[in-house]
This record gives C-alpha cells, structure tokens and sequence, in this order.
C-alpha cells in the first residue's frame, strides 16, 4: 500500500474518494449477512453492534466507522468480505445514533472518543476467545489511536495491533481543509445534510440541550462542532475539542503495532499535516501512498474493486498477530 498506484482511468484526489463510495465492488461473494446485537451502555444508552461469523476462536477483526458511517459504508462491506474470506470474524459497532436508531443520551459520538472506543473493545472481548485486532477508518481511526495513546502498554491485552485509514489525526488542519472550497461545497454539505436532522432530532429528545438556531445557521464543520459536538461532551469549543481530540501529538505513546495510513492526496486530510517517521515512535508503521484519496484505494479495471484496501491492511494486521 505504501506503494500503491489509482488505475488510470481514475485520476485524483477527489475521483479517487467519490467514485470507490458509490460504484466500486465491495466483496467477491454473496451480499454480506449481519447479525445485530444490542449493547447497554454504562449511562443506559445502547450501541448496535453488527457481527459476521460465529467462530469465537478465530481471530477477530473490530471496525470503527468514519463520521455517519454504518455496516452500509463501502470500507466496511469491503473488510467484512475479507474476514469471510480469510476465517475471521469481524464485529462493527456503531457509533451512537449511526445505527439508523436514534441513541437515548444526551450526546453523540466524536473523533477524540476513546473511552468509548475502550468501552467497545472490552464488549467485543467478553464476547470473544480468540485474537483481537481493531481498524479505524477516518473519525473511527483518530479515536482508535488516541486510545491506544491513552492505553499505553495495558493496550496489548486487548487488541494485537490497530490500523487507522484516512484519519484525520490532526483534527485542526482536517476541519479547516474540508470547510474551503471545492470540499465546503461537496463534503461539508453531505455531512451537514444528515447531521443537521439528527441533531435536531435529539434537541427534540432533549429540550434546552443547545441553540437550535445557532445550528441551523452552522454552514461547515467547524461551526456545527462549536454549537453541538463540542458542548455535548465536554470540550470548551471547536478549537478545545480539535486539540485534545488530535491523536497526532501523542502518537509516541502507543505501544503495540499501529499502521496509520494515509494518501498524500486526500481531500480531508492536507499531506503537510501528516507525521513524519520521527515523530511517531518505533510501534508506529507510516504508510503515506500519492493516491488513494479519502478511504478510497480503488483498484482493478473500469468500474474498479475496493477490495486492494482490505487485502494490504489486512496483511499488515495479520504479520502483526
């Protein structure tokens, strides 16, 4: 991966996140067959985590979403068919309200959520005999690293090794790359488009919670973040949550096997922003490809596969076992 190439008929960044998304094949076999559980949560809220395989012996692969992400996402269609494939077991469980139930709590999920993160790892593992491994993709993977950072050397004794695709792990230089431009017109409004309702919906669960106005005027991340993620888990405003948030500072502080990956022509995620070898510390493994663009990684011929992600992270995972 770290050599990866796009086919050529599929050019840049952008093309290389939005085609892969919406047309690229997911898995080899037949449609993918989920078995939803119900997890109650500490503060009496619930998280649905979906399963494939029944093998509590076989090693385990957890998945963490990107930012409105589900089982639906392509990535995740696309790991779910390499753990069939290969005689894992694989477990997504979702972050709150992502499930297409909304959650009960006052509070959503962010990028900084590695309690919860912990929360799920310690479930999948009561659930679970056989070896752990844990990937995060985009928002998923900046909150798994940041807690393999908190975890530090208890970390291996539930996960073997983790993975972050697309992370935006300096969550500063992501926010203010996807509110300008071509990406404030396409992504910002896809996001906005669904989180927008749902928080409302939960300022309808929970009256006074924030300003509704303030919310319907947010026109990017940033703005929605300081009126409704920021306040409703504790951080002080945007600026607050986006640091303390980032995984990139405290990367040195892991200590069992992470592969962070990412395109140096992501749309979200500004190359200069990225870490360099020096900075991570010797559990950290690189992986900074020209193409790729954001969980994108399209191979084979027109219309193109998104299996080529699966297979090299899986690979890497798998030596690390």
């Amino acid at each position: 991966m770290q050599q990866y190439r796009s086919p050529r008929w599929l050019p840049g960044g952008n093309a290389q996140t939005i085609w892969p998304a919406l047309f690229g094949q997911r898995h080899r076999g037949p449609a993918i067959q989920f078995r939803r559980e119900r997890w109650t949560t500490p503060d009496a809220d619930f998280v649905d985590a979906d399963w494939l395989g029944e093998d509590t012996t076989a090693p385990l692969l957890v998945m963490f979403h990107g930012l409105e992400g589900s089982t639906r996402s392509h990535y995740a269609q696309a790991f779910a068919d390499w753990a069939r494939r290969h005689g894992w077991r694989f477990v997504m469980p979702h972050f709150r309200g992502c499930s297409g139930e909304l959650n009960l709590a006052p509070r959503a999920y962010h990028s900084g959520d590695f309690e919860e993160i912990g929360w799920m790892l310690g479930q999948a593992k009561q659930r679970h005999a056989g070896p752990i491994a844990a990937v995060g993709v985009s928002l998923g993977g900046n909150a798994l690293l940041r807690w393999a950072e908190e975890a530090g050397g208890s970390a291996g004794a539930t996960a073997k090794a983790v993975a972050a695709i697309s992370s935006p792990i300096d969550l500063a230089a992501g926010g203010h790359a996807i509110g300008r431009g071509f990406n404030r017109l396409v992504y910002t409004r896809m996001f906005l488009r669904t989180m927008k309702p749902r928080a409302l919906a939960k300022l309808a669960q929970h009256p006074g919670l924030f300003s509704r106005e303030q919310l319907l005027a947010a026109r990017d991340l940033y703005e929605f973040d300081n009126v409704f993620t920021a306040p409703l888990h504790g951080f002080r405003d945007t600026d607050d949550y986006w640091a303390r948030g980032s995984a990139k500072p405290h990367l040195h502080r892991i200590r069992i096997p992470a592969l962070v990956l990412n395109a140096l022509n992501d749309p979200f995620v500004p190359g200069s922003s990225l870490p360099r070898v020096h900075e991570v510390g010797e559990h950290v493994t690189l992986w900074q490809p020209r193409h790729g663009g954001h969980v994108g990684f399209p191979g084979g011929r027109w219309p193109g596969h998104v299996m080529t992600l699966p297979e090299q992270v899986m690979g890497w995972i798998a030596r690390h076992l």
